[in-house]
């Protein structure tokens, strides 16, 4: 019986690079077939989750979600009962300093302009991969495993991506939040009562024991004065603070729920943060 035709979704920006990904692919894995060619990271999520392909090619930099955002927010959606998380490849521009965090985090890529030799070892991998994801007596146990160890290689990624911080930054004790109820009373909440901090919309919910309150920081700039070893982020619009957590369960699906002390409310945590939760 003839083996089934490998699939894969390019998702790049540029038009002509990516039908030069395209043309090279041709050449370097004639088997291969692209079911789709994406411009956008949102497109590239949805598509994937659509389709289903074999193998990933995510530029990093694309307009709204980048390719790491994108794979991210892949790795929380996929479901591992229907079919391995995807081979994922990353093509950018050269950047040395990018070079070696892919290396250092064990994610595969490619350089713009694209190499023919290179790619060739890319697509020898990538058949390893593939070939080694549809073994029967092995995938249905490891899947999920896979794709945690994927998530966690995406999260370090991410984080030795991030542009260090021109000078040190004050840690932040307290927060001037505003009453979701009476918008023109500020109020100064100790980070000790905030239970957790979710984005929502323009503002910044702050979840304490008491009810909720508003600020308008960013989450972002919020998570650089915050102490990472009190408050986790456990979710692309989430930070939890540690001693809040009274217990973290795992559902059926491999995913994270956790449960608060003194507070009803159960927050998922993204499968790119779950190995802040394997246990001791």
């Amino acid at each position: 019986m003839k083996a089934r035709q490998p699939t894969a979704l390019i998702a790049e920006d540029e038009p002509l690079l990516a039908a030069a990904l395209e043309a090279e692919l041709v050449k370097a894995w004639p088997d291969l077939r692209i079911v789709a060619v994406v411009g956008d990271g949102a497109s590239a999520v949805d598509r994937a989750l659509e389709l289903k392909p074999d193998v990933l090619f995510f530029d990093i930099r694309m307009p709204g979600l980048s390719g790491l955002d994108a794979a991210a927010e892949l790795t929380d959606a996929w479901d591992t009962s229907s079919k391995p998380f995807p081979a994922l490849v990353f093509v950018t521009a050269y950047d040395q300093y990018a070079v070696q965090a892919f290396e250092a985090n064990a994610l595969d890529y490619i350089l713009k302009p694209v190499q023919p030799a290179r790619l060739i070892k890319t697509v020898e991998k990538l058949c390893l991969a593939i070939d080694r994801a549809s073994e029967p007596a092995g995938s249905a146990a490891t899947a999920d495993d896979s794709l945690q160890t994927t998530a966690h290689q995406l999260a370090l990624m991410m984080n030795a991506l991030q542009p260090p911080a021109p000078t040190p930054i004050a840690r932040l004790r307290q927060l001037q939040v505003s009453s979701a109820a009476a918008s023109n009373v500020i109020r100064l909440v100790p980070l000790s009562d905030v239970l957790y901090l979710q984005a929502a919309d323009k503002y910044v919910r702050v979840i304490t024991e008491g009810g909720e309150h508003l600020i308008r920081t960013p989450l972002k700039d919020l998570l650089a004065q915050l102490d990472p070893e009190e408050f986790w982020q456990v979710h692309r619009g989430t930070l939890v603070r540690a001693g809040a957590i009274d217990s973290v369960q795992r559902d059926e699906t491999g995913k994270y729920l956790i449960t608060l002390h003194k507070h009803s409310d159960r927050l998922p945590v993204s499968r790119l943060y779950s190995h802040l939760f394997k246990p001791m």
